[in-house]
């Protein structure tokens, strides 16, 4: 490739021009010399880390330059070329990765792992694949609108081998969502050569498993990448569809810095350094005469320049210092909707009639939002509740989902990014742990990291009590609580589960909805025809009493009620959560302070369960109030079991009275 022929055969250009060229050129020298000069600062200390696109940089520059301003891209942490393609100001990246204010994420995550809706950038997290899904999202919110948009998003070829490829491909393919799926093919997962990642020839013929258009494309050949980009974009634009297209490429430098490539034979690294994309390319234009040494060197002077002021700026940017409130403040999306106070006249439903009347009445409120389950549709879900939803609302915004729960929670997440409000329905709350890593790595930082709230709300029918066994009754919500970003709501009776439900919807941030499957067709209360919701993170007291204070959630809620209205002589103050994050800590502390006696009732496990935080909180709180042990009841610490008799043992729901009677004589 070295010589003036073969540079010729390399660069068949048939249509760009010379200022098209130049241009190419440009774009692709910036990241190179910015990464120069990275390497730089590594060594002296002033960034921590840096993973490089030294050898790739064709392949962000090409994809970027052939994509409209406006159109989204989901980038890797090797794809600096985005980035500097898109204009993003130099002091602002370079504060981002010396942590500083001024960079994307208020120095709370590192390198490329922010978005910027300003550049239209969504940048990834560490666990690679959730990315492909949230585009998905994205593309479906341009597809809903009609408009001839297009969604690129990068992988390598070591995350093709991740579930979330295969589910984000699948979704992008049933659901004819404009999605360019870009592999940058290096060779190495970090040091696991190709030979150990995959079988298949080429990773662009997995595209044919899912009817899917694909390409292979020299990732080193800035002219082809754009060429051929531009074309796809253009086709893409106008009939929208998914294409998965393989660049052949390769990183020189190790996966990160610290990795080094030892682990590449000489002979390849060699191979890969005459097809430098930078320095072939310059020497192309050279030799046709487009680029002069003249404008070559002031070219990189200027350069030079931009990345020198850009530092200077950081260089006198202070530190970022710890700030209490300003961290706690934005673990959350301000939720500025106001409440609608409950009116009109009263009907009496079964909860999971308040469920349905809920959502429908959201979404005649609220035409951006988008329900998304399996079997949702005709079908109407397992439970009935979306019955009819199809009629009212049209297939676009009832959208039967493949069983791929990662994807769909990834797909909700994009709708979020460009203008949609998604509500998801797990099938089982079970199954949620087929989704897991979107919701608590994804979903749950996203506003804390660059302030993109996350606007999913996800349905979860959940608990036992009704002869499932092990996989159809958990209730899994301390899975959740743990986890800072995440609001968690379970109401127990259909006015709460209307109100808040209806809320949840209207909060900005990822909502996980606990539905009790046992109290779906079983709990019946009047409650008012209209529209209303109620505020997040409040308790209910249920009744009023002196003696004891017992708090809990869910159906545990009319087993505690079962018990007081046969113990009517007792003096128990019954607290339902309704919202364990946010959690009420005034109305437990204000019971906790009047009755001095504790009984926390919950269907979860004993265990790491919610109830273990909540007494830890009164142990430390009220301890001077308290005139008896705080005492915890939950079902056992074993899986759900099938049968009735050993679900009944399983479940503390028989052992309530005799605790409530300890505490009364202690």
């Amino acid at each position: 490739m070295n010589t003036d022929e073969n540079l010729q055969l390399a660069f068949q250009n048939n249509s760009l021009s010379h200022e098209t060229l130049l241009s190419l050129y440009q774009e692709l020298l910036k990241p190179r010399r910015i990464e120069e000069k990275m390497l730089i600062l590594l060594r002296q200390g002033k960034i921590s880390k840096w993973f490089s696109g030294i050898g790739q940089e064709a392949i962000a520059v090409g994809v970027t330059m052939a994509l409209e301003t406006d159109e989204y891209i989901l980038p890797m942490h090797r794809n600096l070329g985005v980035f500097t393609t898109r204009k993003v100001p130099l002091h602002r990246l370079f504060s981002q990765w010396q942590g500083k204010a001024n960079g994307f994420t208020k120095g709370r995550d590192r390198s490329f792992h922010f978005g910027t809706q300003d550049y239209k950038i969504v940048g990834m997290i560490s666990h690679l694949g959730p990315q492909l899904g949230v585009a998905d999202g994205i593309a479906l919110a341009h597809k809903l609108r009609h408009e001839k948009k297009i969604t690129a998003v990068f992988t390598g070829e070591g995350g093709t081998s991740e579930g979330d490829f295969h589910e984000a491909l699948n979704v992008a393919s049933v659901w004819d969502l404009p999605v360019l799926f870009c592999i940058e093919n290096n060779g190495y997962g970090l040091s696991t050569p190709t030979s150990e990642q995959y079988r298949c020839a080429h990773l662009a013929d997995r595209a044919k498993g899912y009817g899917m258009e694909s390409h292979i494309i020299d990732g080193n050949n800035i002219v082809e990448v754009y060429q051929a980009l531009s074309k796809i974009a253009e086709s893409m634009r106008e009939n929208p569809r998914p294409v998965l297209v393989e660049f052949k490429t390769f990183r020189m430098r190790g996966h990160e810095e610290a990795s080094g490539v030892k682990y590449v034979p000489e002979e390849l690294m060699q191979f890969w350094a005459e097809k430098d994309p930078v320095s072939n390319f310059e020497k192309y234009l050279i030799h046709q005469g487009i680029l002069t040494e003249a404008q070559k060197l002031e070219i990189n002077e200027t350069i030079q320049n931009e990345i020198e002021y850009a530092l200077s700026l950081v260089n006198e940017e202070a530190a970022i210092e710890a700030n209490l409130d300003n961290e706690l403040n934005d673990v959350f999306a301000p939720s500025d909707h106001l409440e609608v106070k409950p009116d009109g006249a009263l009907q009496r439903v079964r909860f999971i009639d308040a469920i349905q009347n809920s959502l429908k009445q959201s979404f005649e409120r609220n035409a951006r939002i988008i329900l998304m389950g399996q079997d949702i549709a005709e079908y109407g879900g397992v439970f009935k509740i979306t019955e009819g939803f199809v009629e009212h609302f049209g297939k676009e915004r009832i959208r039967n989902t493949p069983i791929c729960e990662s994807a769909i929670v990834e797909t909700a997440m994009g709708l979020a990014i460009n203008g949609y409000k998604a509500v998801v329905e797990m099938q089982f709350a079970d199954f949620v742990s087929s989704g897991f890593n979107p919701i608590v790595n994804y979903l749950a930082k996203s506003f804390y990291r660059w302030g993109q709230p996350a606007d999913v709300v996800i349905r979860m029918p959940c608990g036992a009590g009704v002869g499932a066994g092990p996989f159809h009754s958990q209730t899994n919500e301390a899975w959740f609580t743990h986890t800072a970003g995440l609001k968690v709501i379970y109401p127990a009776f259909p006015y709460d589960a209307k109100g808040l439900l209806a809320a949840a919807i209207e909060d900005q941030n990822p909502v996980l909805f606990f539905e009790h499957k046992a109290l779906y067709r079983t709990i019946t209360e009047e409650i008012p025809a209209a529209y209303y919701t109620l505020p997040l993170g409040k308790a209910s007291v249920v009744r009023e009493g002196s003696n004891i204070t017992l708090i809990t959630y869910g159906a545990p809620v009319h087993w505690a009620l079962e018990v007081l209205n046969a113990n009517t002589t007792w003096s128990v103050e019954l607290i339902d959560l309704r919202s364990l994050i946010p959690l009420d800590y005034e109305t437990i502390k204000t019971s906790v302070q009047k009755t001095g006696k504790v009984l926390l009732l919950t269907e979860d496990v004993n265990f790491g369960s919610i109830t273990a935080d909540i007494s830890a909180y009164i142990a430390e709180e009220c301890f001077t109030y308290l005139d008896a042990p705080i005492k915890r009841l939950s079902s056992l610490d074993t899986p759900i079991p099938f049968a009735q008799d050993l679900e009944n043992q399983y479940l503390a729901k028989q052992k309530i009275a005799q605790a409530l009677q300890d505490l009364l004589a202690y």
